[in-house]
């Protein structure tokens, strides 16, 4: 296999031919740091490369394997990480300039686990400023490898360039109102949002806590039922993470058998460019294909949710920038002020009324995912847009809920998702779709996702770089 070959394999794949010795893991991860020495300086997706540190984990990875000692599932695998992850020694900055000094001495739960795995942790990836809409005024943006004109997805916009650009085989992203779905449907990538508190947070620095979900960004749903079963799990270091010690993820699946898969057409229209809507047609079509049961629902009203999801979020990032906001205010970019702002001009009525609101939505899902198994909604009501198209949208609250009117529901509501890439625009920009389970319901979404993408190629398509 030559060189030119590498750097597009599915991380699942590699790892098999890393065990088989047909492949070295020094020599892949010289190939993605050479790769990326020569692509990233135009595309911005790395805060941070490491490649003196690369190189030593890939000869031990390499020395172990020829050993014969027991290796894990991602052996020798190159993979990256959003910079909101603490890895013991290089800087997690977060998206900031205020933290750009900051060293963690230890590994966050979900990079440790990695390693543990047998994962090379090729640097930090960048992302959107402390993980909220845009970048800082003073970071390069992440470019989209599809089109440099075109959105790269927030805030693990890193993590998405990056996995599509074959900068890293997987990456672990971060998800609040819609981050790792955004950059994913953006790049032509799977990505799970998982459910709250299935991933640890410990050494994850926070946006909004009880809205932030940590997961993986890849290029198939195998590769990110593989991360997911490996990061996933009990931390007690992060005393809200769910009490089961592991995932059971199921094996590769070939059809939806079986399964009541839901799906309101109302909702999924609503305001939804028409590309969309036919992409998600052939979902249906496709999932009937494979013997799902497809079923009319009526989903709960999300415009009271989708609005006050900004003061929720608000509230919590300015409890957690309480030691640098105000003090350091001059530091901060338009947006994550304006955010911080919101949150501490909230009352302690509004934020309670804000919180029953949450939790009477959290049920009414609870009680629709108790008559379906899964159910189909589009990412976002539209393809990655302009840069201008972003910039007029960042400014105009109603356009701003219209972009997060089927992502931040499930923030709040704590439900898992998987992304899938579903098609592409005319003009050759990939879109996306999601499944949506149950709490609890990953093992559901990685079969449903690894079924589609038995049937479908769409994961399967690469930029040209």
């Amino acid at each position: 296999m030559s060189n030119a070959d590498l750097h597009y394999l599915e991380a699942g794949a590699l790892a098999r031919l890393i065990r088989a010795r047909a492949l070295s893991p020094v020599e892949i991860t010289t190939t993605l740091l050479d790769r990326i020495a020569n692509l990233d300086p135009s595309l911005h997706s790395y805060a941070l490369v490491m490649p003196e540190d690369a190189l030593a984990q890939a000869k031990e990875a390499e020395r172990r394997l020829l050993a014969g000692d027991p290796v894990g599932p991602l052996h020798g695998v190159p993979l990256a990480v959003k910079d909101l992850f603490w890895v013991a020694g290089s800087p997690t900055a977060a998206g900031t300039t205020i933290h750009r000094n900051f060293v963690p001495t230890e590994d966050a739960t979900a990079v440790s686990r990695l390693r543990e795995a047998g994962a090379i942790v090729l640097g930090k990836l960048q992302l959107t400023e402390g993980a909220f809409a845009t970048h800082h005024p003073e970071i390069p943006a992440p470019v989209n490898p599809w089109h440099p004109d075109h959105w790269s997805g927030a805030s693990s916009s890193g993590s998405g360039v990056a996995t599509a650009a074959g900068l890293c085989y997987a990456s672990l992203g971060t998800d609040t109102g819609g981050s790792i779905r955004f950059p994913a449907a953006a790049n032509g990538l799977t990505g799970i949002k998982p459910t709250w508190g299935r991933v640890s947070r410990h050494g994850v620095v926070e946006l909004g806590a009880s809205l932030d979900h940590a997961g993986p960004i890849a290029r198939s749903a195998a590769d990110a039922t593989l991360l997911l079963s490996v990061i996933a799990g009990h931390d007690p270091r992060d005393p809200t993470s769910l009490p089961e010690p592991r995932l059971d993820l199921p094996e590769a699946g070939h059809d939806l058998r079986g399964l009541k898969i839901g799906i309101d057409y109302a909702w999924n229209s609503l305001g939804t460019d028409e590309v969309i809507v036919r992409a998600l047609e052939h979902v249906v079509d496709t999932v009937r294909d494979l013997g799902g049961e497809m079923r009319p629902i009526r989903f709960p009203p999300v415009r009271t949710l989708v609005d006050e999801w900004q003061v929720n979020c608000g509230v919590e990032v300015a409890v957690a920038h309480a030691e640098t906001y105000p003090r350091l205010a001059s530091e901060y970019g338009p947006a994550l002020s304006r955010l911080i702002e919101i949150g501490r001009e909230t009352s302690g009525m509004r934020y309670q009324e804000v919180l029953l609101n949450r939790a009477a939505f959290r049920g009414k899902v609870d009680k629709l995912m108790s008559e379906v198994d899964l159910f189909i909604a589009p990412v976002q009501p539209f393809a990655a847009p302009t840069h201008e198209q972003l910039a007029a949208l960042a400014q105009d609250p109603e356009l701003n809920a219209r972009l997060i009117q089927f992502t931040a529901p499930f923030n709040s509501s704590g439900h898992p998702s998987i992304t899938l890439p579903c098609g592409f625009t005319p003009g050759g920009l990939p879109i996306g779709f999601q499944f949506v389970a149950r709490r609890g319901g990953e093992s559901l979404l990685c079969r449903a996702g690894m079924a589609f993408q038995h049937a479908t190629k769409w994961h399967c398509a690469h930029p040209v770089l």
